[in-house]
């Protein structure tokens, strides 16, 4: 009885003695304990950089690893209103709770965020660098972002997804995933605008086929056609998209080796109620190249990319003349009323920016366009050279815009209130794309993008997968995956009859199975 007594009060007593060491170690990290530091006149280096720019209230807490050598770290998050956060780590790694978090910024609207932080040197000394400052927008950002994750590969299929994270938190969960038809490939997803009930994504695979899954108001069908890029009408009946006879091939050396070729495509009108797809002659022109359709916020202008075709032999790869092919942005006007094309009539030709123009996407309220252009081509993911641009639509006035890096920027979208864009960018070291989120202020300057924060500091540190095609929605997707996975097995339920006009890509063969960003 006497040694139970004794071990149980060894105990308390060692439970004791590391509680208070514990504690004076905790005080010790207290802002109010560090009287006496040393200023430094520079911000810290943290990563990821999360500095000078701007944030919205509902996004997650934008945890960050301090990049300074030190014995302990403290940081105080504040701003005019609310309670600051203190946080202390022995490591750097800063993990900020997000309860707090999201009541200091929603508090803070329109105002400035403060990151005061301090670092202890091996001599126990504090030294307190220059106060990180952020802005809070007074608009929020669409609460989740559908991707694709995948692995830079160029040769097969293999663990590709399309997930939606919500954007509040770091709730991840999977849309569909080629796993579950087969290990087969899954790519251009696309919404009625911002709104996630009405979704299609493209299918390829060896087992099941390559169709078109379409989920509306929580019910799954699979079209018997492949879709490439689509888009569709504000009215969510009308689908434009394109058929491309799309390959890969490699250059010997450069920063990047990999390249694509458009050799024949053309745009196809889907209507939802119609057994048949049609390819109005002016969205199928036989001499050229039709890619990358958008429409206006209105409905009432169809926007897309189209080049030339330079070269006889389509069986040659590449191309001749691959390297010279450049994307005009062009539109046609439509008449929903009448079913009815205008002409086509070009909005900025590549002969005036000696550049190939690609991925136009408007703002919703219809004042702005946001186009990537890169040297030559169609695929500015593989082009190191792609930079983001924007056009006021009022005047057709664009700028290259000041967000961009020496590497590749590319796929983007905007938010349902055209103050955020999403895109994918390779800056960090040019070979994975990740997805950046940047505020766009009413005059249409685009402020300093932030990475999509994570859970864990350190996460991009070690991610060998790549971030594809963000798209901002209102909300998570309705539909189960299981009902998509389902139908990404079944047999299609509608096989449109497609009249092609114009030009008339081929399907492209199943070997090699090549994988795109």
């Amino acid at each position: 009885m006497v040694r139970r007594v004794r071990i149980r009060l060894g105990g308390t007593v060692l439970v004791c003695s590391i509680a208070v060491v514990l504690g004076a170690w905790m005080a010790s990290c207290r802002p109010q304990a560090i009287e006496k530091y040393d200023k430094v006149d520079r911000e810290p280096n943290i990563s990821p950089d999360y500095t000078g720019t701007v944030i919205p209230a509902n996004v997650a807490p934008l945890n960050f690893q301090i990049r300074e050598e030190g014995s302990a770290y403290l940081v105080t998050i504040r701003s005019e209103r609310g309670r600051p956060i203190s946080l202390s780590s022995k490591t750097g790694q800063i993990r900020i709770p997000v309860r707090p978090w999201h009541a200091l910024l929603e508090a803070n609207r329109g105002r400035d965020v403060f990151f005061d932080i301090y670092v202890r040197d091996a001599d126990h000394q504090w030294r307190r660098f220059r106060p990180i400052v952020n802005t809070i927008a007074q608009e929020d950002i669409d609460g989740t972002l559908v991707f694709r994750l995948m692995k830079p590969l160029y040769s097969l299929w293999k663990n590709i997804g399309i997930y939606q994270r919500n954007l509040a938190n770091y709730d991840v969960s999977v849309v569909l995933h080629g796993r579950s038809f087969g290990g087969g490939c899954l790519n251009c997803h696309s919404f009625v605008g911002n709104d996630p009930t009405t979704m299609t994504i493209s299918l390829r695979s060896k087992t099941y086929g390559s169709d078109t899954l379409m989920a509306r108001n929580g019910s799954v069908e699979r079209i018997g056609t492949k879709w490439g890029y689509a888009a569709w009408h504000p009215n969510g009946q009308l689908a434009v998209y394109s058929i491309n006879r799309v390959t890969q091939f490699f250059h010997a050396g450069g920063m990047e080796v990999r390249d694509v070729v458009d050799l024949d495509s053309a745009l196809v009108c889907y209507r939802i109620d119609s057994p048949k797809a049609a390819s109005p002659e002016p969205l199928a022109d036989k001499n050229r190249l039709e890619t990358y359709p958008t429409w206006s916020p209105d409905g009432k202008y169809l926007y897309f990319c189209s080049a030339p075709i330079l070269w006889k032999d389509r069986s040659a790869l590449p191309p001749e003349n691959y390297d010279k092919v450049k994307y005009d942005l062009r539109r046609v006007a439509y008449d929903l009323a009448t079913d009815q094309w205008g002409q086509v009539e070009t909005v900025l030709s590549a002969d005036e920016t000696n550049q190939s123009i690609l991925l136009p996407r408007i703002s919703p309220d219809g004042r702005f366009l946001v186009f990537c252009m890169c040297r030559y081509g169609c695929f500015p993911v593989y082009q190191p050279s792609s930079d983001l641009y924007l056009m006021d639509l009022a005047t057709r006035q664009y700028r290259r815009l000041a967000i961009n890096s020496e590497f590749s920027e590319s796929w983007h979208s905007w938010s349902s209130n055209s103050r955020w864009i999403a895109f994918s960018s390779k800056r960090q070291g040019g070979l994975f794309t990740r997805t950046y989120l940047s505020y766009v202020d009413s005059e249409g300057t685009v402020h300093k993008p932030f990475v999509l924060p994570q859970r864990d500091p350190a996460h991009y540190d070690s991610l060998v997968e790549t971030y594809s095609v963000p798209e901002l929605v209102k909300g998570p997707i309705p539909v189960r995956k299981s009902l998509l996975a389902k139908a990404a097995r079944a047999k299609a339920s509608v096989t449109p009859v497609i009249a092609i006009t114009g030009a008339s890509p081929k399907a492209a063969p199943a070997e090699p199975w090549q994988e795109r960003e």
